[in-house]
């Protein structure tokens, strides 16, 4: 966003000069297509009268601004309209006209092609509530928002506030006005507003019973799960007023399925936007069953942590959104049925920290935030995943118990305020008796990843005579951190691995003794970091290695298993091991694994390690060989199971130019059944996205899809399946129409770039080498932050993995320095894997 940055300085020294008591925002959405009216009325004190300020806004056009009964004259510029000449006690009016976007940001307007309604949606963070009105944007400003809104009259108009009845204003339009907030910040006030059909519960809670609701679009509802949603929700409402000893802090609870969506979800106060793809049209797996089931206790974790307690600036960010992580996956764990969700925590969230934390672009959790700018590159997976991973790290090093009891002091000292780390740090010092500074400097102020590994030695009879923990840091990241975690032994007894002792300890240094193991026998595995506590990468000694890559299903847990499992990819992935080795393991370890993201996620690293880490001479036969495999294992799977599913569009997604696809086309057709597998909407895309990606099916057939599943996620699918196609062409007309043209809304140019990027057929990819650098000089023009990052990273044609990608690459960020660091910083995460990548393949062809 060209000249409408805020910079951490200025925030401060605003919020030291002004403090907002109330907003009233006036919006009339029946002005146009493009745009609406908008009026911001607020009351704010000033310390030193005579001072001047501005406020932000984004949008169209400033009308008329009113200080004190005064009108002035409207200096509007890069988002800021001047205030000068303050009282002590201030009115401020500015009447303005906002525009409509189409990219997940601000008041987005969507059309449903179903049934041609119109449907909004507000999505402010960061700094995106002053594209809808006027506001002080920055999150230590609260105040008490009340929202007036004009719409058509059959819409659902939903914000903070409980819903009032409509009021008639003319033929077919209506206002609502709602009652003031609680105080809050700008980023979570909200409104939605459309033709929603609604489904209404209510939840038993401290403040007694809660209003819930449920909305979607019309043309969704019938898929929409809504006593699935409600029963998981008052279940997070028991556990986290129990947990947190604080009542649920808003009047209301709503949860609206919104289209077009850029992230998961956001925590708007009592009014969360939820993307729709949760809204399961066809059978989906269990991975994406539970991740929606996270999703949705992590926005009611935010209700208290980020809502009622919200942090002063963006530099933590961080701790909102890991607490959230951290509090969502707890809850799932102990309160649902998801009782193995630290599996799917170290298996999914930790993985992406992992690969996050090994960027060139990794940074401390508690970055340096001088910026808005920095803020949007920030929403990662040191912020998210890697947050919330040292977090669960100091649940254990304080204990439980101390870290909840912390946590209930810092609700009832600081609500409906702002803090920083430090106030939560003093609440856990106090409960736990630890000294936190060294421990926040070491894990939140330094970046990247510790290895811990194994060095043992062993007698002539068979017992351990040393065990050391050595932990090492990558080069330039040289930092030895403070680890509690436990060391688990295992037996393996008729083909079963059995825990036979758990040690927990502290590793400090380079080196830690494992004292309570001299003496005893050597086992036939053994896991450092069992029950996952720490955060780090972890290797097997040599015996330890072997009855891994020996015994892929031995573990009857899902925990230990996914650890393994974890480390023998860490060990692709930093050359220590051939790819082909790691694509043997896990072709090995799928059949009857039965937790689904496990699953899911060993699919993903088996298909960059066939398309990105196999020599590129052995390549073509790795993928074929495991193609086939794939089919083989689809067609061994339980009938309907959800490891069916998945093997089935993983071998879809594996198939390219040159196979045999009449068996893909006849799964597609009908001719082909595999029993239990529903060919149903979803798996129809994916089956036709294989056969437009090995070039086996046109865009007639895309077409007759598209005329069976006209809607807006039909769309995006044919645009995908279309942009699969592994032709010059095909990828010339996605590249034209996402990133040489405007208009397109967010959520297709995502389509086009998954289709573009398709990973086998890299010929049709080769022109765009040169295009794609070229392209980078003018992709701010996009605007909007959502679609740059979606363009430069999305249709970086990684998929040629090559010397001679990465060479261009690394030119254009030399010849480049006066590019903008959060540009800058997408490019080099686009090329960061392809260096990866290149030393993999090298190891990969020694095991030749």
């Amino acid at each position: 966003m060209p000249g409408t940055n805020l910079t951490a300085v200025e925030a401060a020294a605003r919020a030291t000069l002004v403090s907002v008591t109330e907003q009233h925002v006036t919006l009339d959405l029946t002005t146009s297509d493009s745009t609406f009216a908008t009026t911001s009325r607020i009351a704010f004190t000033c310390a030193h009268p005579g001072a001047s300020t501005w406020i932000d806004f984004v949008g169209a056009s400033i009308e008329k601004v009113t200080l004190n009964g005064v009108e002035l004259p409207a200096a509007y510029e890069d988002g800021r309209v001047t205030i000068a000449g303050l009282a002590a006690d201030n009115v401020l009016v500015i009447e303005a006209t906002g525009k409509y976007t189409n990219t997940g940001e601000g008041l987005h307007r969507f059309v449903d092609p179903v049934d041609d309604e119109v449907y909004l949606y507000s999505q402010f963070e960061v700094p995106d509530s002053r594209r809808m009105y006027p506001v002080f944007e920055q999150p230590d400003l609260k105040a008490e928002f009340t929202f007036t809104v004009t719409a058509p009259a059959h819409w659902q108009v939903v914000s903070n506030s409980p819903t009032p009845e409509p009021v008639a204003v003319r033929e077919g339009v209506a206002r609502w006005e709602f009652t003031p907030t609680e105080r809050i910040s700008s980023y979570i006030t909200a409104i939605v507003a459309g033709p929603y059909d609604v489904v209404r519960d209510v939840a038993a809670s401290r403040r007694g019973d809660v209003p819930l609701a449920i909305y979607c679009r019309k043309s969704l509802t019938q898929y929409l799960d809504a006593d699935n949603i409600f029963e998981l929700t008052k279940r997070g409402f028991a556990f986290f007023e129990a947990e947190f000893d604080c009542e649920y802090p808003f009047r209301k609870y709503d949860q609206l399925f919104t289209p077009e969506y850029n992230m998961g979800a956001m925590e708007n106060a009592g009014c969360v936007t939820i993307n729709e793809m949760y809204v399961f049209r066809s059978k989906v797996t269990e991975a994406l069953v539970e991740r929606r089931a996270l999703t949705i206790l992590h926005e009611l974790a935010h209700m208290w942590f980020g809502n009622l307690v919200t942090m002063k600036w963006w530099n933590d960010l961080w701790l909102n959104e890991s607490f959230a992580e951290w509090a969502s996956t707890t809850c799932q764990a102990e309160a649902t049925a998801w009782t193995d969700a630290w599996t799917t925590f170290q298996t999914h969230e930790k993985d992406w920290a992992y690969r996050q934390d090994q960027l060139s672009s990794t940074h401390p959790i508690v970055a340096p935030i001088r910026d808005l700018a920095d803020v949007e590159v920030n929403f990662d997976g040191i912020t998210y995943a890697k947050g919330a991973s040292v977090l669960k790290q100091l649940v254990a090093y304080v204990g439980r118990d101390a870290f909840r009891d912390g946590l209930r002091a810092y609700f009832a000292k600081h609500a409906w305020g702002n803090t920083t780390l430090d106030d939560l740090l003093t609440e856990l010092e106090a409960t736990s008796g630890r000294d936190l500074r060294a421990w926040s400097t070491k894990w939140l102020e330094t970046a990247g990843v510790n290895t811990l590994r194994p060095v043992v030695a062993v007698d002539d009879r068979g017992l351990y005579s040393s065990v050391t923990l050595e932990q090492s840091y990558a080069a330039g990241y040289d930092t030895l951190r403070p680890h509690r975690l436990a060391v688990g032994t295992y037996r393996l007894v008729d083909g079963v691995l059995e825990r036979t002792s758990r040690i927990e300890l502290d590793v400090e240094g380079e080196r830690t003794e494992v004292a309570e193991l001299i003496g005893t026998e050597q086992p036939d595995l053994l896991l450092v970091n069992d029950d996952d506590l720490a955060y780090a990468k972890i290797r097997l000694d040599e015996r330890s290695l072997a009855t891994a890559l020996g015994n892929p299903r031995a573990f009857t847990g899902s925990l230990p298993r996914s650890l393994v499992l974890a480390s023998a990819w860490d060990m692709t992935r930093d050359g220590e091991m051939g790819a082909r080795h790691f694509v043997d393991l896990v072709l090995s370890a799928l059949p009857g694994e039965s937790d689904s993201t496990l699953l899911r996620t060993l699919v993903q690293q088996l298909t960059t390690a066939v398309a990105m880490y196999v020599d590129p001479a052995r390549r073509a036969d790795t993928r074929r060989q495991t193609l086939a495999r794939l089919w083989d294992l689809a067609r061994a799977a339980e009938p309907g199971s959800d490891a069916q599913l998945q093997l089935v569009s993983a071998a879809s997604s594996f198939t390219t130019t040159g196979d045999d696809t009449a068996y893909l086309s006849g799964l597609l057709d009908g001719s082909e059944v595999i029993d239990g597998l529903a060919v149903d909407t979803e798996l129809r895309w994916a089956l036709l996205t294989g056969l437009a990606g090995a070039g086996a099916a046109d865009e007639a057939a895309i077409a007759a899809e598209l005329k069976r599943d006209d809607t807006a996620t039909g769309r995006e699918r044919a645009a995908r399946a279309r942009a699969s196609m592994p032709t010059v062409a095909a990828k010339e007309a996605a590249w034209r129409a996402a990133v040489v043209q405007d208009g397109l809304a967010n959520a297709t140019v995502e389509a086009l770039a998954l289709g573009f990027g398709r990973l086998w057929d890299t010929d049709a990819l080769q022109g765009f080498v040169a295009r794609y650098h070229e392209m980078l000089a003018g992709i701010e023009r996009k605007g909007s932050h959502a679609l740059v990052e979606a363009i430069v990273y999305g249709f970086y044609p990684r998929a040629l993995a090559d010397e001679r990608l990465r060479d261009a690459t690394r030119t254009w960020l030399a010849e480049h320095p006066e590019a903008p660091d959060a540009l800058r910083r997408l490019v080099t995460e686009a090329v960061d894997p392809i260096d990866r990548a290149l030393r993999a393949q090298a190891r990969d062809a020694e095991d030749a």
